[in-house]
């Protein structure tokens, strides 16, 4: 008997999947992104994929690949686009999908599972006046746990920050991979042992969350004459505090020619700006648009959010994709611009590298400012080039968490929290979760 036959037979009654067209389509997550990740993840798949239907079922599957030393790849609903997701070593893909319970909503707090969808969990806790603080484009289709363990902010993060600041997480119940697994409950800053960490440190099997007040969104279209006018009017509108925002996205031409079903509102040639606002906030927008010489083209009332276009699914890393549906030479960067001298290097690069990097700002708080960071569409030619244009940024002060490789510390992180890897000691002795994802974990086994 092999030892993936001893690993299934251990693991009775648990839905387990081994037709290989099915384990290859949930080895895979959106890495097509980068045509740099594309041959380097070529046919990297597990060899089994398992669905736990609870955290007992979560601690069997821990335990047997504990036990046989099996790799063990964690899975939400893999909309990252990294890699995160994808096995280098094969092995177990535990795809945790099927764990939506909703254990309590409270005001302001939420337990669920970690399979829950966001759109799912963001309709519940309106039912009693909340909603969840911040989500990625996908949240339609991304899981909690997911969003934790391999995304870092989204729509709302103009309002609450980044989903690893202080207070954006309250809890997080992980299950180790040892001999005899066990579920262990991370809270307040102890989370950050697991949050963003690819999975290579613990099974997340529950998440408790904080709430932000759910208002009535309205969602708004105003478009440029200029690109920079576009920015600064982003700026201005993240700055005003009395105003309530969920989304601030400002696009330079000709990225909009990528949004087929908003045509109509963005006339050729100007440089739209995205908003969703609360409805409360409405009356001061005219004020500022006319300051800055833009047009408001669309509107869209709170009530009417459930129907026709979502605004929601043309920004972040959604843009991206539109691109990408028309073009495939299309790929993305994700830069972050210093506080002190933002839109002025938002200036710079935009005129440095014309439409082969075509800008796309989303503003979110960091540290209490209002920041742009930017997913920009790049022309892709060859990963020389790729780089060169990463360079050219850093060494001009642009961050850039780097898409287009699926080691944690060359992506957005550049070093691994030394707490996680203490963590990691801990929880995964023998070093089975998400293998070959860190560079430190690497260099460490080779010595």
């Amino acid at each position: 008997m092999t030892t993936l036959d001893a690993l299934i037979n251990s693991l009775e009654g648990i839905e387990t999947i081994t037709d290989s067209a099915q384990v290859a389509k949930l080895s895979q997550d959106y890495h097509s992104f980068s045509p740099v990740l594309v041959p380097k993840l070529e046919g990297k798949v597990g060899d089994i994929v398992v669905r736990p239907a609870n955290e007992g079922e979560v601690l069997k599957v821990a335990a047997a690949c504990a036990k046989h030393r099996v790799p063990l790849t964690v899975r939400g609903a893999g909309t990252g686009n990294y890699g995160q997701c994808v096995p280098l070593h094969g092995g177990v893909i535990l795809d945790m999908t099927r764990m939506q319970g909703i254990p309590w909503v409270k005001p302001g707090v939420a337990r669920v599972e970690a399979g829950v969808k966001l759109a799912a969990l963001d309709k519940k806790t309106r039912e009693i006046g909340w909603e969840i603080r911040m989500a990625p484009s996908t949240y339609r289709t991304a899981t909690i746990g997911g969003f934790i363990a391999g995304g870092s902010g989204g729509i709302g993060s103009i309002q609450y920050g980044l989903l690893g600041d202080r207070g954006n997480i309250l809890a997080l119940r992980v299950v180790t991979v040892e001999d005899e697994p066990r579920a262990i409950e991370l809270r307040g800053d102890d989370v950050q042992k697991v949050n963003h960490a690819w999975g290579i440190n613990g099974i997340i099997t529950e998440v408790e969350i904080p709430l932000g007040p759910a208002y009535p969104w309205a969602e708004v279209i105003v478009t440029f004459d200029d690109f920079m006018t576009a920015a600064k009017f982003g700026q201005a509108l993240g700055n005003a505090d009395g105003m309530i925002k969920k989304l601030i996205s400002v696009f330079a031409s000709p990225i909009p020619q990528y949004f087929h079903a908003l045509q109509e509102y963005i006339p050729e040639g100007t440089h739209p700006a995205f908003l969703i606002i609360a409805e409360s906030s409405l009356e001061f927008l005219p004020g500022l648009v006319q300051q800055y010489g833009g047009k408001i083209t669309y509107e869209k009332p709170a009530e009417e959010a459930g129907k026709g276009i979502h605004l929601a699914e043309f920004c972040w890393n959604h843009t991206t994709l539109h691109a990408r549906s028309v073009d495939t030479g299309i790929t993305y960067l994700q830069s972050m611009f210093p506080h002190d001298r933002s839109l002025q290097l938002v200036q710079h690069m935009y005129h440095h590298f014309g439409d082969e990097v075509m800008m796309h700002l989303e503003f979110f708080r960091v540290n209490g400012a209002v920041v742009p960071g930017a997913l920009q569409l790049v022309r892709y030619t060859t990963e020389e080039r790729l780089n060169e244009i990463i360079r050219y940024h850093e060494e001009h002060g642009v961050s850039i968490a780097n898409p287009h490789t699926y080691i944690i510390e060359e992506g957005g992180r550049k070093v691994i929290d030394p707490e996680q890897l203490k963590f990691k000691e801990i929880v995964d002795p023998y070093r089975l979760m998400n293998p070959g994802k860190s560079k430190v974990l690497q260099l460490q086994i080779q010595n």
